[in-house]
């Protein structure tokens, strides 16, 4: 049996980045070890006030869809319409999301888990702080070790840099498969981006199709 390196290298796609261990939650922190399921989760989301952006939120937004999912969406952080609702790519960008995983034969809540790094909107929809993904850090690590995914799909560059402690841009973070904590990570543009920039899409497109066959040989291994 193949290695998932070895499967990679046969398609070609470059080497595997492996990210650094993420550190846990530091002592005396309003975030705890206990987010072993998703009830205690969902609460400790709902009523985190670990960051100052739970003073200027509607709600805590953890996240949509099926909790056993291969496939884990992670974007960037809830804008007005998803703190508004609750859920995470709502509005336009969640109808282009849609149609992305329409594309490769997906679809919200089959095997698809969505979330962001951010659990609560900041102000304005401005980039998050590096305290505020510290503070959020434990919830997305629940949510990993909750859902197992087999493949993580980046959307957006504050997504892709965070996850893969980097400051490069998406354009030389896309067209390989890096990995988040063992997981086989592959990144791609926003949907918001894309709605301003539609040349872009064709980019997208190569990217899920990445993401496809990535998913593809894995399930093969096993």
């Amino acid at each position: 049996m193949l290695s998932q390196d070895e499967v990679f290298a046969e398609l070609g796609i470059g080497p595997v980045w492996r990210l650094r261990e993420a550190p846990s939650a530091a002592p005396g922190s309003a975030i705890h070890a206990d987010l072993a399921n998703w009830d205690t989760l969902a609460e400790a989301v709902a009523h985190c006030t670990a960051c100052k952006l739970h003073a200027t939120r509607t709600q805590g937004v953890l996240g949509v869809g099926d909790r056993n999912a291969d496939w884990l969406i992670i974007g960037e952080a809830p804008g007005a319409d998803e703190d508004a609702q609750g859920e995470p790519f709502v509005g336009q960008a969640g109808k282009l999301l849609n149609a992305m995983l329409a594309a490769i034969d997906l679809q919200r809540g089959n095997n698809v888990y969505i979330t962001n790094l951010l659990k609560s909107r900041p102000p304005g929809n401005r980039n998050p702080e590096p305290d505020e993904v510290a503070a959020c850090q434990p919830y997305l690590l629940a949510q990993i070790e909750l859902v197992q995914p087999k493949l993580i799909l980046a959307l957006g560059r504050f997504a892709a840099q965070s996850l893969l402690d980097t400051d490069e841009t998406v354009g030389r973070l896309r067209g390989r498969v890096h990995q988040f904590h063992n997981v086989p990570l592959v990144v791609t543009y926003h949907p918001a981006y894309l709605l301003r920039n539609l040349p872009d899409k064709a980019r997208a497109w190569e990217d899920l199709c990445l993401a496809r066959r990535t998913y593809a040989s894995l399930t093969s291994e096993s």
